[in-house]
């Protein structure tokens, strides 16, 4: 049986604390993709609370007939909240004439490339040290990311619809 979340669009009323979200998780409200820096305080997106806390949080864009995967995060992981937020996007994509997914992921990221990949992904390009052009932007970005693992690369999945 699949467990039915309360999922919310970013609205005026929820930016402010989905902008604190990214300064808290991902050190600015500037998200950097391939070397481009994406304003996320303009980005669409749901989310899920929890006692005005955000537990779940997908943000994108669109390039063309490409909906493209901004931010992706789950604070309580392995109840569905991933799986609901990528399902509800995945939806707004057909809606909008979108024929492909494509995110971009990072080397230490194992969890998210097994999330995905079990979802209908796959690892289409390689953008070796990516990372330290990142970083010229967003100092904060550690050098090393989950389990010690060095952060040099971003991976890009994608998922025809």
């Amino acid at each position: 049986m699949e467990t039915k979340f309360n999922i919310e669009r970013i609205t005026n009323d929820t930016r402010e604390l989905v902008n604190q979200f990214f300064i808290d998780n991902w050190y600015s409200t500037d998200m950097s993709i391939r070397g481009e820096i994406i304003d996320g305080t303009k980005l669409d997106g749901f989310l899920l609370q929890e006692d005005n806390t955000i537990v779940g949080l997908i943000t994108y864009t669109f390039f063309g007939d490409i909906c493209e995967i901004v931010s992706f995060d789950s604070k309580r992981e392995n109840i569905g909240i991933g799986s609901a937020l990528l399902k509800e996007l995945e939806e707004v994509a057909r809606d909008n004439s979108c024929n492909k997914m494509r995110l971009i992921t990072t080397n230490d990221n194992m969890r998210a490339l097994q999330f995905y990949q079990k979802r209908g992904y796959c690892l289409t390009k390689l953008y070796p040290n990516a990372m330290a052009e990142v970083r010229k932007v967003k100092p904060d970005v550690p050098l090393l990311g989950d389990n010690d693992i060095p952060l040099r690369d971003e991976i890009e999945l994608e998922k025809q619809l």
